[in-house]
């Protein structure tokens, strides 16, 4: 089959691999429908040093059951399914706690002999516990939003939901990519009084309006601060959702944030110190977030897609066949592409 791999910084190839084929009692095989790149897969699309041999990448997709192991019984042959972006049993005790990214029996697609999203098909390990049956056909408009429950609105509805948005509260979201405006939804969901959007790219931030942002601030450091504070009568908002990953990102939002305040952050960190000094103790706020265990929250999320509630789907602004994928990561790279849909 074809599979994405990368093979150093800005070098990602569509090569042959051998065909999945199953190698546990709980494993499925699945072709893929629709994946994408991630954000966080241009982290190493920036900087990852060269390898005699690529490396499998993607962790977003769904498809169809093809096949399953003896002791897989959640699933049938041409179950449509979603993936969340890392496989787990789904019964460990962290998994029942919800931190499904922390299960014992778990791991990372593209990782040891795991296949990577970006392909044609994928052995999903402990399928049971990994997958989620979407009642859906594999023709459905729906899929490109289903898509998105692999990762990006999971992931910025865990931004919101830890830092305890609500009515009542005030938000800002640090970031216009996808994590962000999905964020921004989660925050609408949520039931926000006010969000405010920390972004400079307006199609981009349009969308964060059509998802529920009701200011936009273009500004970045001291004075994005300076502007957020102004908005808010110079208090800041009850909660700061950071979805970049940068240490710049993370001070902005510590800059932003009420006092008795909370900041929870998703994106990837790029950086190994967090800036909260005495100031921060004094103003008792609150640092949380964390990778987001996106299949503790598909089931929540699910039924707001179906019924069309949200379109996080929208996020996808570029489709590209299997063979394009490099074209994807450059369009992504060079900000001409929010969020990159994979055909293969």
């Amino acid at each position: 089959m074809r599979a994405t791999l990368m093979y150093g910084a800005g070098d990602v190839r569509v090569e042959n691999v051998p065909d999945p084929v199953l190698k546990n009692p709980t494993d499925a095989l699945v072709r893929v429908l629709r994946s994408c790149v991630c954000g966080s897969d241009l982290w190493p699309y920036a900087a990852k040093p060269p390898v005699e041999h690529g490396a499998r990448i993607g962790h977003e997709f769904l498809g169809v059951v093809e096949d399953a192991g003896a002791e897989v019984s959640g699933f049938s042959r041409g179950d449509v399914v979603v993936a969340p972006f890392v496989w787990s049993d789904n019964t460990c005790d962290f998994c029942r706690e919800g931190l499904q990214t922390s299960c014992r029996h778990g791991g990372q697609w593209g990782a040891g002999d795991v296949d990577g999203g970006q392909g044609e098909a994928v052995r999903v390990p402990q399928a049971d516990g990994t997958l989620v049956k979407l009642p859906v056909g594999e023709d459905s408009p729906l899929l490109a939003s289903l898509l998105t429950l692999s990762d990006v609105f999971p992931t910025g509805y865990h931004c919101a939901a830890t830092a305890g948005v609500g009515p009542r509260t005030t938000v800002t979201v640090v970031g216009d990519g996808a994590v962000g405006l999905c964020a921004v939804m989660s925050a609408k969901r949520l039931g926000a009084e006010r969000i405010v959007l920390m972004g400079r790219h307006k199609d981009r931030t349009d969308l964060g309006r059509d998802f529920g942002a009701t200011d936009v601030v273009a500004e970045r450091g001291e004075e994005g601060i300076a502007r957020v504070r102004e908005l808010t009568g110079g208090d800041g908002t009850h909660t700061v959702l950071e979805c970049v990953g940068l240490e710049q990102a993370l001070d902005t939002a510590l800059g932003v944030v009420r006092a008795g305040g909370t900041v929870s952050r998703v994106g990837a960190p790029q950086y190994q110190h967090v800036n909260m000094g005495f100031r921060s103790f004094l103003s008792n706020i609150t640092l949380t977030g964390g990778v987001a265990p996106a299949r503790a929250y598909i089931e929540r999320l699910l039924p707001d897609v179906l019924e069309g509630t949200v379109e996080p789907g929208r996020v996808f602004d570029r489709t590209v066949g299997l063979d394009e994928v490099a074209d994807g990561y450059r369009a992504m790279a060079d900000r001409t592409a929010l969020k990159v849909l994979i055909r293969p």
